[in-house]
């Protein structure tokens, strides 16, 4: 059957998270934390919106852009949230998940032979996105002695004339980094000096720990370079309604819109009555959650610190990136014991590029009683390596 395949396709590796959540799924006792998926519940208010959706037999196709309503009000928050203003008619489209709308806006604007820079450790989708586009990923591994920030010099490094746009993955996954208003603002001069696009990842942005988050669609010159990527998955607990969004400039979504006619037609419905009931009400819940995992944030730091496991203060998203280099093995083989030894799934932090090597992604989208007892695990685990 190989003759039939894709050598584009059959060249990609498949994602490195879910090998490990795969076996602990099967194994007795184990406990995972290597998912970045809320343990809440979706609030019942935004579920009820949806039942409600379904029961006056709402289950139509909307609009390829999404419905009217749910656009509006994604304009209201970004307003609200960033202060930058998006036209529902024109400037934003509903996908199928943040994950869509990341893959057609890289091939709404990618020809082949272009070149997309990546900063890693970062989501799993953005190389093999960009690969599937015709594009070529430049990488730039990010260093644990910046807070695995981005800084102007490795991005002025990896610009060349073949640079089309940067990916910008902050509050970034796996690490917990933030970019603070400051580090945008130099990478937004470089980007409008070298006249490149940014697409920027904000799925986590409603869960920052340190100060409000920053779009970087929001500095002077920057709108009308950015494609803005969010979602309802992580802050309103929504992963399996899917459904995201993008913003930009008209020009380019008119092209993801397209992509996504043929490809998708629209999200769910469901999902969309759903959200527009999340964006005008679920400011308090989000609260709650965000409240929620910064205790388990700080208690995870804390235990770190007591077994002296060397990690630095993420302050986005609901993932830390302990440092695991003292004890001589990589993350795989670290992961791969401590998974078969005492039951707990982590993920090596080479699933998230080479940088990755001698960390782990450990979740705190779990609840502290798992955490503890996880935690209690690892640091038996700890001991038993430095004995």
């Amino acid at each position: 059957m190989n003759k039939y395949l894709s050598k584009k396709i059959t060249a990609l590796k498949p994602s490195g998270i879910r090998k490990f959540f795969d076996i602990v799924s099967e194994m007795k006792d184990a406990i995972s934390l290597g998912v970045g998926e809320p343990d809440f519940d979706t609030p019942w208010h935004i579920r009820d919106e949806g039942i409600y959706a379904l029961e006056k037999g709402k289950t139509f196709y909307t609009s390829n852009a999404g419905l009217k309503d749910l656009r509006i009000e994604i304009s209201n928050y970004i307003k609200r949230t960033q202060g930058v203003g998006y036209n529902p008619d024109n400037e934003i489209l509903v996908t199928v998940g943040g994950s869509e709308a990341i893959d057609i806006g890289l091939r709404a604007v990618i020809n082949p032979g272009d070149e997309v820079i990546i900063p890693q450790p970062s989501y799993v989708s953005y190389e093999p996105c960009a690969v599937l586009a015709g594009a070529k990923p430049v990488i730039i591994n990010l260093k644990a002695e910046n807070e695995f920030r981005l800084k102007p010099d490795e991005l002025l490094n990896a610009i060349t004339d073949k640079t089309k746009i940067l990916i910008l993955p902050y509050p970034n996954n796996p690490t917990g980094a933030i970019m603070e208003e400051d580090d945008l603002r130099a990478i937004a001069e470089i980007i409008k000096e070298k006249d490149i696009l940014v697409m920027s990842d904000e799925i986590y942005s409603a869960l920052t720990y340190k100060e409000k988050h920053t779009s970087i669609a929001s500095l002077d010159g920057m709108k009308e370079r950015t494609i803005l990527i969010n979602g309802f998955s992580k802050a309103y607990a929504m992963t399996g309604w899917r459904l995201g969004y993008a913003c930009g400039p008209k020009e380019i979504i008119e092209q993801m819109t397209k992509i996504h006619q043929f490809a998708i037609m629209c999200a769910p419905t469901t999902s969309q009555y759903a959200a527009v009931e999340a964006l005008k009400h679920g400011d308090k819940d989000v609260e709650e959650m965000r409240q929620a995992y910064n205790q388990r944030r700080r208690f995870l730091l804390d235990a770190f610190r007591k077994m002296n496991l060397e990690c630095f203060e993420p302050y986005g998203a609901f993932y830390v990136f302990p440092c695991i280099k003292e004890f001589g093995m990589t993350s795989e083989e670290f992961a791969t014991r401590f998974l078969q030894e005492e039951k707990v799934a982590v993920v090596p932090g080479t699933a998230f590029g080479e940088c990755g090597e001698g960390f782990l992604r450990i979740s705190y989208a779990y609840s502290l009683e798992s955490l503890k007892l996880a935690i209690g695990r690892l640091e038996k685990f700890v001991k038993k390596l430095r004995k």
